[in-house]
C-alpha cells in the first residue's frame, strides 16, 4: 500500500468546522470560510480595502505551477475589486497586509514560517496534495498582518490558491460556462485557526471522449484544435475543480503529438497526464495511425509495438503520469474473439519491461492502472493477473451503474483499486453524449460504494464533450476530494450551494430544484431513447402528463430567467435554462408525435394539430440548439449543441436529426361524433365494440375521463348524459372544434349501495350517439379499524413510494438511509454502510414495513422497482426478500438467469423492475416486509397488484392513505 494511501484522515472534523462556521457570502462549496467582503476582526488581512490590494509574495525557486497559478490569484482578486494586486517573486518580504504563497520544501519563504512554527510543518510534510491557509500577526519583520497558503507538494499549494480565489467570488465555471464574478470594493481572509485539506481519492479526474461533433468543431474554430491553448483552459478548470487528472481528447487527436506544448503544458500546470482504457503505454490512438506499421496485433506485430510504445515512455518520462498497461483491439474494441489471457499476461509482462528501462528499474513505483473495461474484466474473472503495485481500475457499464469492486482480499493489494465511470457514453443500447442525464444522487449512492469498498486511487469520469456536464463533473470531483463529508445530508444540499456560489442565494433553492428535478426526468428515459409510444397514451394521462411537468418546469426556470440580472443570464442559459427547456422539448414533442398517431387512427381532427405541433417543437428544438452556438456569450460556444439526438433508429447516432413522423387527415366539411375513453386505444362509435371506463373507485375517488371529438372541419354540438343523479360531468354539453375531455366523477355519498355501474349516453345534434359504461368499485371501504397512515388498496393495487414506509428494522452499526432523488418518481431506500452484507440466514435484521388494506383474499403481485445496481461483487446475484404478514420470505435475485436483453431494458428505464406472488388469505390489514438481504440495493417502490395495474412506464401514482 503506498504512503498516500495509510496516510489517517481528519476529515470528519473539518466537515464539523464547516458546520460551524457561518455561510460564506461567495458561497463557496463545502469550505470553512476564510474570505468574507466585510471585515470580521481586527486582525484580518485585507486582499483590497480603501483602493489598495495586498501584495502577493512567492519565492521564486517554487515551483512554476505554483507561480502560475498565484498569477490566477493575482487576477482573481481583479475580477472582484478592478484591483490588481503586486506578485512579486521575492524573498525579502515586507507590507501591512500581505498573502505568502509556497511549497514546504520549495518556497524559502514557507520554510522559514514552519521553522518559526507560524504553519504546522508537521501536519503538511509528506503528504499528497495537502494544503494550509491561515492568518498571522507579525509573521516576520515588517509584516503587519499575512495571509500564508502552504501546501505540501506543489498542487497542495495550487489547491490552496484556488480554495481563497472561489471564496473571494470567482467560481471555476467562470470562462467555461461564463459565471459572472461579483464586483465588491473589499475583500477580507481571516483564520486564526488554521484551515487544512487534502484529498482522499488519489487521482480525480475527467476523461474529454465521444468528443466528435461539438467539442472537436468548437476546438477547432476557437482554437485551431486540441492544441496547448485550449489545454490551458482545462487545465485550469481542472485544478479549479481541485482535481489532478486528465484522459485527453483521443478520436481524432493525439495530446502529445498534434501539439508538442502539450506535454510540457500539463507538466507546468501540475496535471497529471494518462491516456484512455485503451491506449496503452502513454500513446494514443492516433498516433498508431500515423505512425505505426503492420497489424494492431502483438502476436504478429510485437517488435514494432514496443517501439511505439517505448515512444510513448521516452516522450513522457519528465512528466507526472499513470500508465494504462494491457491492450485491447484497435478502436476500442476486443483484442480477440476468445479472452486469451496468456497473450495479455506476456503483453503486461514486456510492457513492464520496457517501464522499467525507460522510466525507473524500481517498476513498482511507477503509478500503472490496468482499466477493467467491458471484455477486460473477463480476463480477470478468467484468472489472469498482474502484479500487486498496478492499480485495478474498475469499470460501470458505461450507464453509471459499477460493474464491480473489491472483495476482501482485493483490497490488500498495494496497487490499490480506482473507478471509471460515465456521464457520456457511445454504444449500446444506445449512444448518449447530448445533455446532462445523470442525477447527482446515482453519482453519489454509486461512488459511496466505491468508497465504501476500498475503490479509492482513482475516480475518472468520461464527460464527453466537457460541456454541457458542469454541474455533475463538479459533483464528482467534490465527493472524490472527500467522500466521507460528502454525506446523504450533505448531497441533498449541494446544488443549493452550488446555486448559490454561481447565482446568489436569493433563487438558489428554486435553481437547486430545477437542476435537481430535470436530471432526475432525463434519467427516467436519457432524451435519445425517447419514442412516441415511451409512455403511455391512454392509461393514468401519463404521457401528456409528464409532457406537463416537463413544460412547466421549464416555464419555472424561464421565470427565473427574466428574474436575473442581465450579467447572469448567459451562465444561467448554459447552466440551467437550455437543459431544461431543451429536454421539455423533445418530451413534448415525443409525445405529440405519439398522440398525432392515436389520433390519426381514431380520425380526429386533432390529429392535424398535433402534427403540426410536432412540427413547432422539433423546430424550437433546433432554434435552442443555435441560441446555444450563436447567441450566448456572443456566439463563444458555436458547435457545442451540434450533437444529433432525435431520430435515432439503432445504438449509434443519426447524422442529422429527424423529425418523428406524423400523419395528416383529409377532414369532411361537416362535423362527425367520435368519443375516446380512458384506457383504451379504440374510438366510438365502432361496430361490434362496447366503450366502458376503468372502474371508479371508492377509495382513491379519482375522477375518470372520456374525450368528445370531431371528425370533421364544422364544429360540433355534444351533449353527455349519465344514467344515474350521482354521476357528475364537469362538460356536460358544449360544441366544440376539436375535442373536449370530460371528467366523470361519482357522489359517493349519495350512491346507493349496491349500484355496480352507470351508462353515459353521448349526443351530437344530428342523433349521432356513444354509450359509455361506467363501473364502480366499492369494495373495501367497510374495512374497519384501519390505522391512520395505512395505505389502502384503490384502483385494483397498492403503490407506494420506498421512503413511505411504517417501520425500519437493521441491526446494530446497520442502518436504513434515505437517498433523496435516487429514484424514477421520489427517492430510494438504501441500507448502510454497504461494506456489511446482512446475514442471510436473518433476514429479519434489515427491513422495511409497510402496513397496508387489502380489500380480499387470493393471490397478488408484488413489483418491486430498485435501481439497476449490477453484482458488483463475486457471487450469484444480489437479493432482496417479500413477505406479507409471518409468511415465509420470498427471495427474489436481481441477477440469476439476466441476459443482456434484460440489463439493456435497466439501463434504458433508469430502473429495475421484479416481481414476486404471494397469497392473501383474508381481507384487512397486512404489513409487507421488504427485505435487503444484501448491500447495493436500492427500493424506490412497490405496486401489490391485486389486478387493476395498468402498462404505464412509470407505474401508477401512490395509493391514498387511511386519514
Amino acid at each position: 500500500m503506498t504512503a498516500f494511501m495509510k496516510l489517517p484522515r481528519l476529515f470528519a472534523a473539518l466537515a464539523l468546522l464547516a458546520a460551524a462556521l457561518p455561510a460564506l457570502p461567495a458561497w463557496a462549496i463545502g469550505q470553512p470560510a476564510v474570505a468574507s467582503f466585510t471585515r470580521p476582526a481586527p486582525q484580518a488581512v485585507a486582499l483590497a480595502e480603501h483602493g489598495k490590494a495586498a501584495v502577493l509574495f512567492a519565492d521564486p525557486s517554487d515551483d512554476p505551477g505554483v507561480l502560475r497559478a498565484a498569477a490566477d490569484l493575482q487576477a482573481d482578486i481583479r475580477r472582484v475589486t478592478t484591483l490588481t494586486p503586486a506578485l512579486r517573486l521575492d524573498r525579502q518580504i515586507r507590507g501591512k497586509d500581505i498573502v505568502i504563497i509556497g511549497t514546504l520544501g520549495k518556497s524559502a519563504l514557507i520554510d522559514q514560517l514552519a521553522a518559526k512554527g507560524v504553519i504546522d510543518a508537521k501536519a503538511l510534510r509528506g503528504k499528497w496534495e495537502a494544503f494550509q491557509l491561515r492568518t498571522v500577526a507579525n509573521p516576520l519583520p515588517g509584516v503587519e498582518r499575512a495571509l500564508v497558503i502552504a501546501g505540501s507538494d506543489r498542487r497542495g499549494t495550487i489547491y490552496g490558491i484556488y480554495t481563497l480565489s472561489e471564496q473571494i467570488g470567482v467560481s471555476p465555471w467562470y470562462w467555461w460556462a461564463d459565471v459572472p464574478t461579483p464586483r465588491h470594493d473589499s475583500v477580507f481572509a481571516h483564520a486564526p485557526d488554521t484551515v487544512s485539506d487534502a484529498p482522499a481519492v488519489q487521482y480525480r479526474g475527467i476523461f474529454l471522449n465521444d468528443e466528435q461533433p461539438a467539442l472537436t468543431n468548437w476546438a477547432k474554430e476557437r482554437f485551431g484544435g486540441y492544441n496547448h491553448a485550449f489545454y490551458e483552459k482545462v487545465f485550469e478548470l481542472i485544478l479549479r475543480l481541485r482535481g489532478n487528472y486528465l484522459w485527453p481528447a483521443m478520436w481524432g487527436s493525439a495530446f502529445f503529438d498534434d501539439d508538442k506544448r502539450n506535454g510540457e503544458l500539463a507538466h507546468r500546470y501540475g496535471i497529471v497526464m494518462g491516456t484512455s482504457h485503451h491506449e496503452p503505454m502513454m500513446r494514443a490512438q492516433q498516433e498508431w495511425k500515423r505512425q505505426g506499421s503492420g497489424p494492431w496485433d502483438y502476436t504478429r506485430n510485437s517488435e514494432t509495438l514496443r517501439e511505439f510504445w517505448r515512444g510513448g515512455l521516452r516522450q513522457t518520462r519528465d512528466y507526472d503520469k499513470v500508465i494504462t498497461i494491457g491492450m485491447r483491439g484497435d478502436g476500442d474494441e476486443p483484442m480477440s474473439a476468445d479472452a486469451n489471457t496468456s497473450l495479455l499476461e506476456r503483453i503486461v509482462a514486456d510492457q513492464r519491461k520496457l517501464i522499467a528501462s525507460e522510466i525507473n528499474p524500481k517498476v513498482e513505483q511507477v503509478p500503472q492502472l490496468w482499466a477493467l473495461y467491458k471484455e477486460v474484466q473477463q480476463y480477470y474473472e478468467l484468472g489472469m493477473r498482474v502484479p500487486d503495485d498496478v492499480m485495478l481500475l474498475w469499470c460501470d457499464d458505461n450507464w453509471g451503474n459499477i460493474r464491480r469492486l473489491p472483495t476482501a482480499a482485493e483490497r490488500a493489494r498495494s496497487g490499490g483499486a480506482g473507478v471509471y465511470y460515465h456521464f457520456d457514453y457511445v454504444g449500446g443500447p444506445r449512444s448518449y453524449k447530448w445533455i446532462n442525464v445523470t442525477p447527482i444522487p446515482k453519482i453519489w449512492e454509486q461512488m459511496n460504494l466505491a468508497w465504501e469498498y476500498d475503490a479509492r486511487r482513482m475516480w475518472v469520469v468520461n464527460v464527453g464533450d466537457l460541456k454541457p456536464m458542469e454541474v455533475p463533473i463538479e459533483f464528482f470531483l467534490t465527493q472524490a476530494w472527500n467522500p466521507q463529508a460528502m454525506t446523504v445530508e450533505r448531497m441533498d444540499g449541494y446544488l443549493r450551494e452550488w446555486a448559490a456560489r454561481e447565482f446568489g442565494t436569493e433563487h438558489a433553492a428554486d435553481i437547486a430544484a430545477i437542476v435537481a428535478t430535470y436530471t432526475q426526468y432525463n434519467s427516467r428515459r436519457k432524451p435519445e431513447m425517447l419514442s412516441p409510444t415511451t409512455y403511455s397514451l391512454v392509461h393514468d394521462d401519463e404521457a401528456r402528463r409528464i409532457a406537463r411537468d416537463y413544460e412547466a418546469l421549464a416555464a419555472r426556470a424561464e421565470a427565473l430567467y427574466a428574474k436575473l440580472p442581465a450579467a447572469q443570464r448567459d451562465a444561467y442559459f448554459q447552466l440551467v435554462l437550455h437543459p431544461v427547456k431543451a429536454g421539455a422539448v423533445v418530451n413534448a414533442m415525443y409525445v405529440s408525435a405519439g398522440l398525432n398517431a392515436l389520433y390519426a387512427r381514431q380520425g380526429r381532427s386533432a390529429a392535424n394539430d398535433m402534427a403540426a405541433r410536432v412540427r413547432a417543437l422539433f423546430a424550437e428544438d433546433a432554434a435552442l440548439s443555435r441560441r446555444y452556438n450563436l447567441d450566448t456569450s456572443g456566439g463563444k460556444w458555436n458547435h457545442m449543441m451540434d450533437q444529433t439526438h432525435i431520430g435515432y433508429t439503432y445504438w449509434n447516432q443519426p447524422p442529422e436529426n429527424v423529425m418523428p413522423a406524423v400523419r395528416e387527415l383529409a377532414l369532411p366539411p361537416q362535423a362527425a361524433l367520435g368519443v375516446a375513453v380512458e384506457g383504451s386505444a379504440a374510438a366510438w362509435p365502432a361496430d361490434g365494440k362496447l366503450a366502458a371506463l376503468p372502474a371508479l373507485d371508492a377509495v382513491s375517488r379519482k375522477p375518470r375521463y372520456i374525450e368528445v371529438f370531431n371528425r370533421g372541419a364544422a364544429p360540433l354540438r355534444y351533449t353527455v348524459t349519465a344514467s344515474a343523479p350521482w354521476i357528475t360531468l364537469d362538460h356536460p354539453q358544449g360544441t366544440v372544434d376539436r375535442e373536449q375531455r370530460v371528467l366523470v366523477n361519482v357522489l359517493w355519498d349519495q350512491a346507493p349501495a349496491d349500484a355496480a355501474a352507470a351508462t353515459l349516453t353521448v349526443r351530437d345534434a344530428d342523433g349521432a350517439q356513444v354509450d359509455v359504461t361506467v363501473p364502480l368499485r366499492r369494495a373495501g371501504t367497510t374495512i374497519a379499524g384501519v390505522p391512520s397512515g395505512t395505505f389502502l388498496e384503490a384502483d385494483g393495487m397498492v403503490a407506494i413510494e420506498a421512503e413511505h414506509y411504517t417501520g425500519a428494522r437493521a441491526p446494530a452499526g446497520r442502518s436504513w438511509q434515505r437517498i433523496p432523488g435516487h429514484g424514477r418518481t421520489l427517492s430510494g431506500m438504501a441500507t448502510t454502510p454497504g461494506v456489511l452484507p446482512a446475514a442471510p440466514q436473518q433476514p429479519a435484521d434489515m427491513r422495511l414495513e409497510y402496513r397496508m388494506a387489502l380489500n380480499s383474499a387470493g393471490p397478488v403481485t408484488v413489483r418491486a422497482t430498485l435501481a439497476p445496481t449490477l453484482n458488483f461483487q463475486p457471487g450469484a446475484g444480489l437479493r432482496y426478500a417479500v413477505s406479507f404478514d409471518d409468511e415465509p420470505p420470498q427471495i427474489v435475485n436481481l441477477h440469476a438467469g439476466k441476459t443482456e436483453k434484460d440489463w439493456e431494458r435497466w439501463v434504458a428505464e433508469g430502473a429495475a423492475l421484479h416481481q414476486s406472488r404471494h397469497t392473501i388469505a383474508q381481507p384487512g390489514v397486512h404489513t409487507l416486509h421488504f427485505w435487503a438481504l444484501d448491500p447495493g440495493i436500492v427500493l424506490q417502490s412497490l405496486v401489490v397488484d391485486t389486478g387493476g395495474l395498468r402498462d404505464t412506464y412509470l407505474g401508477p401514482q401512490e395509493s391514498p392513505r387511511a386519514p
